[in-house]
């Protein structure tokens, strides 16, 4: 099954960005900020704080793998997996 990468507009430090991301990596985010008891958003300006890639996107991507990774690996990314955090 092929994935579709899906872009999504985010206001993270009082800007407007958009990230490009796969769903499995968007619910991924959701399902940590919602562990965090965070909102994306937050969750999102922490990453763009701390990432050594140029591309947001990417930063993303590593930081959900590196988690999930550390957890075990045995989370499953679905939607129907992920509570949804509040986006603000």
């Amino acid at each position: 099954m092929k994935t579709a990468v899906i872009k999504r507009s985010i206001m993270i430090g009082g800007r407007k960005t958009s990230i490009s991301l796969e769903d499995e990596f968007w619910y991924g985010l959701l399902e940590i900020a919602a562990y965090k008891k965070m909102t994306v958003p937050t969750l999102v300006k922490r990453i763009d704080h701390r990432r050594k890639t140029v591309n947001l996107s990417s930063a993303i991507r590593i930081f959900v793998f590196n988690y999930f990774k550390a957890r075990g690996g045995n989370e499953s990314l679905t939607s129907a997996s992920c509570a949804k955090p509040v986006q603000t």
